[in-house]
C-alpha cells in the first residue's frame, strides 16, 4: 500500500519530465513514473519515431532504467497522459510484470492529479511468464 506522500512523489515526478515526451506523430504526451524495490523513482516518457513500431512507451522507458540502475523489481507505477488518465498499454503490462507483483499499485493520472488506481492483477491477470521463481504476476 503506497502512503499518500509516495504517491505525491511519483506523481511530481512523472510531471516534471512529461515536457520531455517526443509525441509530433500522435500528440499524445506520456510520462511515467515507477518506484523500484529499494524506494527509487525512475521516470520515463514516450518516444515516438516516424517508423511507428520503433516506438516507445513511458512505462517502457522508466522500467528500463530502473533495471540499468540495478533495479529487481518495481513496487509502484504511475502513468500520466496529455489526453486523460488512461491505462498502459498490452506490450507495457507483460514488461511491467517481468518485475512486479499482482498487487503492484498502478496510479492514471492527468496533470491535475491521480484519476485511478488499480493493480497489475487487475490490469494484467493471468500474465505470461516463464521464470518459475519469478517475481512477476
Amino acid at each position: 500500500m503506497l502512503s499518500s506522500d509516495q504517491k505525491r512523489e511519483l506523481f511530481e515526478k512523472a510531471k516534471s519530465v512529461l515536457e520531455n515526451s517526443y509525441a509530433p506523430y500522435s500528440g499524445v504526451h506520456v510520462a511515467s513514473a515507477v518506484r523500484d524495490d529499494r524506494g527509487r523513482i525512475f521516470t520515463g516518457v514516450n518516444v515516438e519515431n516516424a517508423s511507428f513500431g520503433l516506438t516507445i512507451c513511458a512505462e517502457r522507458t522508466a522500467v528500463t532504467g530502473a533495471v540499468a540502475q540495478g533495479a529487481k523489481g518495481i513496487e509502484a507505477v504511475l502513468i500520466m497522459s496529455s489526453i486523460g488518465a488512461i491505462p498502459p498499454c498490452g506490450a507495457c503490462r507483460q514488461f511491467i510484470a517481468e518485475f512486479a507483483e499482482e498487487s503492484t499499485p498502478v496510479l492514471l493520472a492527468t496533470q491535475d492529479g491521480i484519476e485511478s488506481e488499480t493493480t497489475m492483477g487487475e490490469l494484467f491477470p493471468m500474465a505470461f511468464g516463464l521464470r518459475q521463481s519469478k517475481k512477476g504476476c
